[in-house]
């Protein structure tokens, strides 16, 4: 079995795999909302389900549409949290040569898209929605490069991951500040508070995973209640958890030797584990969850069930648009938002990273073409998951919201077949130079 080399890499393998889940039940949800059953698919969706004691405060009631996008997607930006700060502490982001690169890429293509939908939005409908172009969806976009299979540069896909990381704090940012609903202080301090808590306790490296989910119940429901949106309390969460190890690399290696010796001197005494045997494998369990840091536990613990549980199930609720005549009279933010994300998203990526790279701020990553940027910059159009996600946000039971949806679809679409097509005929180009002059 072949491991992965550095975390970069099963990063990218894990999210690859888990866009297939997602095209699956995006392709599921489309069918059923358009199919002779399409009334199940919507009465199943806005169903409510209630948490709580009735007739009190302490009461959540929501459609199940909502309780997967603010409180299962909660999960999905816990994750997304513990991403950014592996890369900030240990990955692509800690030094400012291998970030900036990436940095400028996905600043121009979160202003260029904001830019070019609001200037062709302009005057009319819809305009709440000029945050739904600016995102790029990881899984999806890493989903459609690795078609190409191994002929791909390492380097181009650390490149799209990392600026589609930075391009993910850039949606953050924007949901806190612009698609909350009007904030009660007094709620938002409370968590804070706790968060701060968890914060001193990381410090002091005192880590409770049942502490933790406690705390992390207790701040949803507080940012639920304040109006920000409940999502951000998992990205503060995952900033809060530790991230050094409780054992160091020297101990490791020698109580693991000392485990595995017993197995070694003892004599084999069938399909069942002796006394000292299991002793060992209960010990050889305890030291390598002891030499991970909380932060990578729990990153490696949650990154199956977001690639084919969380996401999936998200793009099962939202992607079930029920195409009709009625849903395309706003035909003008249709294409829109189709063509900030497609042709916006080209332009900023591209535009920036080749600005830094002759003003000299930052260098092309190695073995990578701008050519090669050009057809990344198409894959970072495909939004996906977070513009679906802020389009709930900022249409949430409007009439635009269909349409929205349908212009996502279609600009996802356009941008990845055109990435799609741009890649594979650059790689298939350089394949061919590579054979005509071998080193």
């Amino acid at each position: 079995m072949k491991i992965a080399k550095n975390p970069v890499e099963t990063f990218i393998k894990r999210s690859a795999s888990g866009s297939f889940f997602l095209i699956l039940f995006a392709i599921i949800a489309l069918i059923w909302a358009n199919s002779p059953w399409q009334e199940s698919y919507h009465t199943f969706w806005n169903e409510t389900f209630a948490i709580g004691f009735s007739n009190t405060d302490f009461i959540i009631e929501k459609p199940l549409y909502l309780w997967v996008n603010d409180g299962l997607m909660t999960i999905f930006f816990f994750y997304v949290g513990l991403e950014i700060k592996r890369e900030l502490l240990d990955g692509e982001l800690t030094t400012m040569r291998k970030a900036s690169m990436p940095i400028f890429a996905a600043i121009g293509g979160i202003l260029v898209p904001i830019a070019l939908f609001l200037l062709l939005n302009k005057g009319q409908t819809g305009t709440a929605g000029w945050g739904v172009p600016m995102a790029t969806d990881i899984a999806f976009s890493l989903g459609i490069l690795n078609l190409l299979g191994k002929r791909v540069p390492l380097g181009l896909k650390i490149f799209l991951t990392t600026f589609a990381v930075i391009d993910d704090i850039g949606a953050i940012v924007v949901i806190a500040l612009f698609y909350s609903h009007e904030m009660h202080l007094s709620y938002l301090l409370i968590a804070l508070a706790i968060l701060l808590f968890l914060a001193f306790l990381a410090y002091k490296k005192f880590h409770s995973k049942y502490l933790l989910l406690i705390c992390g119940i207790v701040v949803w429901v507080l940012f639920l209640q304040s109006g920000i949106h409940p999502t951000i309390a998992g990205v503060l969460l995952a900033l809060v958890i530790p991230s050094s190890r409780n054992m160091n690399l020297d101990n490791f290696f020698k109580e693991m030797r000392s485990s595995l010796h017993i197995f070694k001197k003892t004599e084999y005494e069938g399909i069942v584990l002796s006394d000292k045997q299991q002793d060992a494998v209960d010990r050889i369990n305890l030291i390598t969850d002891r030499v991970q840091s909380p932060m990578q536990q729990l990153e490696n613990g949650l990154s199956g069930w977001v690639a084919i549980v969380i996401m999936p199930i998200f793009a099962l609720a939202n992607a079930g648009i029920t195409i009709n005549l009625d849903s395309l009279s706003d035909t003008h933010l249709i294409s829109h938002i189709a063509i900030a994300l497609v042709i916006g998203k080209v332009v900023g990526i591209s535009l920036f990273s080749y600005l830094a790279y002759k003003l000299k701020i930052a260098v092309l990553p190695t073995g990578i073409s701008f050519r090669q940027i050009v057809g990344v910059s198409f894959l970072g159009g495909v939004g996906f998951t977070m513009s679906l996600f802020i389009a709930e946000l900022a249409f949430r039971e409007d009439d635009l919201l269909t349409v929205s949806k349908i212009g996502i679809l279609l600009g996802t679409l356009v941008a990845g077949l055109t990435g799609y097509l741009i890649l594979r005929f650059q790689l298939k180009k350089k394949e061919k130079e590579n054979a005509s002059f071998p080193d």
